[in-house]
């Protein structure tokens, strides 16, 4: 029997918002929060803030959560002068890199450089594993000078250790608006990228491709199930194989006051249909969880992290 770890963090405007959180769940529908609800892990270094996570599991058993270098609570006062133009064009060029080897101990915050002088602000990263590479493909979105920091786009390193990144190239443009917050998943060996069209849609699209990067073509079906969302509300798509085969997509919904934001579940039961089902009354959170990446794991590994605790003198 399978568990899941969703690894978010928490729409505030102070500090410890923007840092990592847990939530558990055993069937995928019903949330529970970890740590009652503090943060896990505390950035201390960058931005002094984390947003826009993803985690996975290596083939050698250990785990790795990758995250935007962004403090809002600290950088719009500050350096970016409550400006978003200022954090697409000068924000960090780094991400943020934790590992583990049980979900529980951590290792220092690393800050990994992906993007060169020519890139905005590296956002939302992803991981997914290349069976035929045997390595990672870590992706995100950036402004390019390319450009002149207009409109975003989809880039990607790959790595094996998590210690030497190759240099970051192109994975997907939209020629007419950016894209942001990409997300992929394998399927019967085909790939399926979700991604946040800007506008032209302003709203999520699923992308598939025969080739981890690449090209991608639109699924129009996917559209079909997104028609009945208002245009730019949701953002941030992750998705979870649930034990049944079916597949759970999450929406993070933000066209609300920041205490009612979080994400809204749609099922389907393949991926390559297209065809995701609302199902709110299906789930319950015990909180609004915000940007983040579902990961499944042991009933062992469930117990021990409902069990875990951390006093503020651990931070």
């Amino acid at each position: 029997m399978q568990a899941y770890l969703f690894v978010h963090f928490k729409e505030k405007r102070t500090p410890d918002g923007e840092q990592v959180y847990f939530g558990v769940s055993k069937d995928g529908f019903y949330w529970e929060e970890v740590n009652d609800g503090n943060p896990i892990l505390w950035s201390y270094y960058g931005d002094k803030g984390v947003r826009d996570f993803t985690i996975t599991r290596t083939k050698e058993g250990k785990f790795f959560i990758l995250a935007t270098d962004l403090s809002l609570s600290y950088g719009m006062l500050n350096q970016y002068q409550h400006s978003w133009d200022k954090i697409s064009r000068n924000g960090s060029k780094c991400l943020v890199l934790w590992e583990s080897d049980d979900l529980i101990h951590w290792s220092e915050q690393r800050m990994i450089k992906l993007g060169d002088e020519d890139f905005g602000c590296l956002w939302a990263p992803d991981l997914i594993y290349d069976k035929k590479n045997d390595d990672y493909v870590i992706h995100w979105s950036s402004s390019h000078s390319c450009n002149n920091y207009g409109e975003k786009g989809i880039y990607y390193s790959r790595t094996k250790d998590f210690v030497n990144f190759t240099e970051a190239k192109v994975l997907y443009r939209k020629e007419d608006s950016g894209v942001i917050d990409s997300a992929m998943y394998e399927e019967d060996g085909k790939y399926y990228l979700f991604l946040k069209s800007e506008k032209n849609p302003a709203r999520i699209i699923l992308m598939e491709s025969e080739n981890i990067t690449g090209p991608f073509e639109k699924i129009e079906e996917f559209d079909n199930s997104m028609e009945s969302l208002q245009s730019g509300q949701y953002e941030a798509p992750t998705a979870v194989k649930l034990e049944d085969g079916r597949w759970c997509l999450f929406l993070d919904f933000y066209g609300c006051s920041a205490e009612e934001q979080g994400y809204v579940p749609f099922i389907a039961e393949k991926m390559s249909t297209g065809r995701f089902m609302r199902s709110d009354k299906s789930f319950t959170f015990p909180y609004g969880y915000k940007h983040g990446t579902i990961l499944t794991i042991t009933m062992e590994e469930y117990e021990s992290l409902k069990a875990y605790k951390k006093m503020p003198s651990e931070y």
